[in-house]
Formats: C-alpha cells, structure tokens, sequence
C-alpha cells in the first residue's frame, strides 16, 4: 500500500515555553527535562494516510478470526483514500478468550497503516496513571502512555492498544480507564492534558483498540463509545494458515532464515494446528534452533518443545 504524509501539529511549543519559562528553582527536574525535549522535537508529527484502498485479501488470510473488523477498517480506508481527509477508524474493542491473537492483530494493522504501535497493560499495578500519567507533584511521576507515544513518537496517528481493559480496577478516588471518556471522543481528544506535562496535546487522531476477555467488566459509557467484535478462537484450517504466515515472516526476517525453505511442510502445520495463536511465534523460533543443531534447513515435528510450554501454563507464564 502506498501511504502519504503529511504534518500535523500535536501540541503548541508556545504552550511549552510558557510552562519552562514559569517553573521554579525547585522544580520537578524530570518535568523540566520533559518540556525541554518537547521543544527540541517540536510539535509536528507525522500523519499517515493511504494513498489507495489497500488490497487485505493477504492480512485477512493471515488473520482469520478478524474478518469483521478487518472489513470495517477498509471501508475506512477507502473513504478517505484519494482525498485530503485524515483516516478516521473507530475506536474498537476486540472481545475474546485470550491467546487468539488481539494484541498481535493491533501491531498488523499498525504495519498496515505505516504508523507505530503501543500497548497499555490496563492489568499493571499502575494501570492508574498509564493513560494520564501522574501529577508533577508525586514520587516518580511521570508522563502517560498516550502523551508518551505522541510526544515521544513520530506520529499523529499512532495505533494505541489498550490492553485488557477489562483488568483495569476502579478506585475509590481514582477512576483508570477515566481519560478514555474523553480519549474516545474526538473532539475533546484534541486538548487531551496528561496530568504530568499539563499542556494539551492532540489526540484527536490516535486509532484506538481494547482488548477485553469480558466485556461485563466495562462501564458502560466506555462500551458506548467503541465497536464491540467478538472473536472466536480460529479453527484447526485458521490456525493452520496463521502458522504458515509466521514462519514466513520470521524466516523473511532473518538472514538466517534464507536456509530454509520458503513454505513450511505439512505434517509440521498438523502439528502447530492444535495450538493457540499466541503459543506459535515461540514454538516457530524454537523449532528453527532446534533445526539449525540439528544441522537440518527444514522443521520437523520433534523440533517442538511442547512440554516446555505444558510447564510454562501449569506456572502460569501462559494464560
């Protein structure tokens, strides 16, 4: 797909300045090194946009069980190809049993669309402050994850996933998920204001993607402004063709891989077919080491380590 750029402006270094010219001597050093990075990068990012609807026959075989939002962001697409306007995908929750493949999902789309790609674990002990960060004023505060990836990154229209949603726990004086009501709607999204740097940033063109295993965890008003997928687990065929684009890809990706062979043998994908989406990159690496001492340049069965990843589950590494 051939993408454009253009730049947008995220947030007003006048702002910045302002900010830098009023601290004190005692100020918070961290924040004073914040505002100063903000003005030696400016506050222009790159907007990507697609040239022309992108052909996905390729993503949609690669991702099976994504059909339904996979067909909704190129619609997307195709509005906003050969014109001025700006890619407008919907915010969308992806709900599923984990291990299917949500997370790995985001970072394709991501690819697709030339931009980059950050996840917030909404399940961390400081699921609190990831999406606003923390005030100025407290112990190791520090800026957000949203005003990390726009102000910190090169684009104005990151993919921002906001993983496992559902594990974000209320508080009784601190909501988590409390950006996201302004995050999720455009048109407050554009003077978005971490609580750390306390200068508005742009986010109003952020493409945003939820994870969740159980959407009854969600407030409401949260499921109000996203597109709910619900998506099953891919059968032993969708399992098979996930397998078969992963070997490619990590062959493709290292020098190493040109020793192997470009399609990967069938009694291997009867194999791999019995195993989740998330278990498959590891196994895949795995078996190509084991393959390599073994002096051989093509996977066999016996090169994968399954009761490795038994053990792995039974402690809890795998979920």
């Amino acid at each position: 797909m051939l993408a454009v750029a253009a730049y947008k402006t995220v947030f007003d270094v006048n702002d910045v300045e302002r900010k830098l010219h009023n601290m004190g001597p005692d100020a918070n050093e961290h924040l004073r090194g914040t505002y100063q990075r903000m003005l030696a990068t400016g506050g222009e990012r790159l907007a990507i946009k697609p040239q022309d609807a992108p052909e996905m026959s390729q993503l949609c075989a690669e991702l099976p069980n994504f059909g339904a939002p996979l067909r909704d962001i190129q619609r997307s697409l195709a509005l906003c190809a050969d014109s001025r306007d700006p890619v407008e995908i919907m915010p969308m929750l992806l709900l599923g049993d984990p291990g299917i493949g949500k997370t790995h999902f985001a970072r394709r789309v991501s690819a697709l669309l030339g931009t980059s790609c950050a996840v917030a674990p909404m399940n961390a002990l400081t699921a609190g402050w990831i999406l606003s960060g923390a005030s100025s004023q407290w112990k190791n505060s520090r800026p957000g994850k949203v005003f990390d990836t726009l102000v910190g990154g090169e684009y104005a229209n990151p993919v921002l996933v906001v993983d496992e949603i559902d594990k974000a726990a209320g508080h009784a004086q601190y909501d988590p998920l409390g950006a996201l009501y302004s995050l999720l709607e455009a048109d407050s999204a554009r003077a978005f204001t971490d609580e750390f740097a306390e200068v508005p940033i742009d986010c109003s063109s952020v493409i945003w993607i939820a994870t969740a295993n159980d959407a009854s965890h969600i407030p409401e008003p949260i499921l109000n402004r996203l597109n709910v997928y619900d998506i099953a687990a891919p059968d032993a065929e969708g399992t098979r063709r996930i397998a078969a684009n992963l070997y490619r890809e990590i062959r493709d990706s290292h020098d190493w891989g040109a020793a192997f062979p470009e399609q990967i043998d069938d009694d291997v994908l009867d194999v791999l077919q019995q195993c989740k989406p998330r278990e498959l990159r590891r196994l895949l690496l795995g078996a190509f080491g084991a393959a390599k001492l073994d002096a051989r340049t093509e996977l066999a069965p016996r090169d994968f380590d399954f009761e490795r990843l038994r053990r792995q589950s039974r402690i809890g590494f795998t979920h």
